[in-house]
């Protein structure tokens, strides 16, 4: 009789553990294979010229600003002109009450009739005199005393119509009009006030061309200095921009007009005002604006896209790969951002290729896949571009400087 043999389930599982076991004891470990080389974007430095700029916070004012004042005394009558609007030089701003200066008018002209009569009858005197003198009719005495009654009553009634003329023009002060032609600003005096010569009514500004002040501050005005004795001809040039408040640029370039005498000592600046162009007076006094303009010329200034540039706790990196595609993390010193591209003053040479895309996976030594960026990345964008400070200069404190 046969008997069948029983296996319980751990009977079963331990043997399907030696089994296992002694299949994997018949294998060997195998090393897992090397990661691929990390794909990267690389891009080739670029050298030229660059223009330096830099920006200053300045406002806007009148090339001549005219306070308008009247001449005489009187009551005022009515204002003209809109305010806010252009006025023209010589159009009728103000008028004023002319009842007293034609008062002096007509006084001061019956007083030079009174002295015409009187040379008149001086002169028929000495006509009448002449001959009676030569009769011995009269005296010497009394001739001598006509001709000088006569002159002096020609002086008096040259006095007379001296005073004519300056009540003419007392009486045409009544109509005030603007001496330049410009922007005529607010009435400072309502119909109806008295007013004087000390009263200003309005103020009239020339805003074609327009001035801009902003503070220089020491080091850059010596720099200017220096420049300007290098080239000369940097100061007859219109190559100064204008930032306006909504970010624009002004379409017009405008040039330094002169530096103050003197440095501020409270500020260490010196007040610079420029001028601009201003065609349809689109510029008005007292706006807020960024004067920009080249300070240097960096000669063969190395760029790379700004992308390139990574900051790291107030430095900044840059990965090169080198012709083995072997990348090297370098610490650069960053200058001048130029449209959308970065100045590097140390740390890479003509030639280099940088990481633009794909840093993170960069490790110094390793090799990488690089593949070449587009031309318009590695250009900028625009050749052309300008240099934008990262901060626009603002004026410095005495102790800072």
């Amino acid at each position: 009789m046969k008997r069948e043999l029983v296996l319980g389930p751990g009977a079963v599982l331990a043997a399907l553990a030696l089994v296992l076991a002694a299949g994997c004891a018949g294998k060997k470990d195998t090393p897992a294979p090397p990661p691929p080389p990390a794909a990267v974007v690389v891009a080739p430095v670029v050298q030229r010229d660059v223009p330096v700029y830099k920006e200053w916070i300045g406002t806007t004012d009148g090339n001549v600003n005219a306070e308008i004042r009247p001449k005489v005394d009187g009551y005022l009558l009515r204002r003209v002109y809109t305010e806010g609007s252009f006025v023209r030089q010589g159009q009728l701003l103000f008028e004023i009450d002319p009842r007293q200066s034609q008062a002096q008018l007509q006084q001061v002209q019956a007083d030079l009739e009174q002295a015409k009569a009187q040379l008149a009858k001086a002169h028929q005197d000495v006509v009448r005199f002449q001959p009676l003198v030569a009769q011995k009719a009269i005296s010497q005495q009394e001739l001598d005393n006509a001709l000088s009654a006569e002159r002096a009553a020609k002086a008096a009634a040259d006095a007379r119509e001296a005073a004519v003329h300056q009540a003419r023009l007392t009486s045409g002060w009544a109509r005030v009009t603007s001496p330049i032609g410009g922007i005529a600003g607010i009435a400072q005096q309502q119909v109806g006030n008295l007013v004087s010569p000390t009263t200003v009514l309005t103020t009239v500004s020339q805003v074609d061309p327009i001035r801009v002040l902003y503070p220089l501050s020491e080091q850059e005005y010596l720099h200017l200095q220096e420049r300007l004795q290098k080239e000369p001809a940097v100061a007859r040039e219109d190559n100064l921009e204008l930032v306006l408040a909504d970010g624009s640029v002004f379409p017009h370039k405008g040039r330094v007009l002169f530096e103050g005498r003197q440095v501020d000592v409270k500020t260490g600046t010196i007040s610079t005002v420029a001028l601009f162009p201003n065609p349809g007076n689109l510029l008005r006094p007292g706006q807020y604006a960024k004067v920009r303009g080249v300070t240097e010329l960096k000669k063969g200034a190395i760029l790379v896209p700004q992308r390139a540039v990574n900051e790291l706790q107030g430095g900044y990196q840059v990965a090169v790969v080198g012709s083995d595609d072997k990348a090297e993390i370098r610490t650069v010193q960053a200058g001048e951002r130029v449209g959308k591209l970065w100045v590097i003053d140390s740390g890479l040479q003509p030639g280099d290729r940088v990481v633009v895309e794909g840093f993170t996976r960069v490790k110094s030594g390793v090799k990488v896949n690089p593949k070449e960026a587009p031309p318009e990345v590695a250009a900028g964008g625009a050749a052309g571009a300008e240099t934008t400070p990262t901060t626009p200069t603002s004026t410095p404190a005495r102790g800072g400087r």
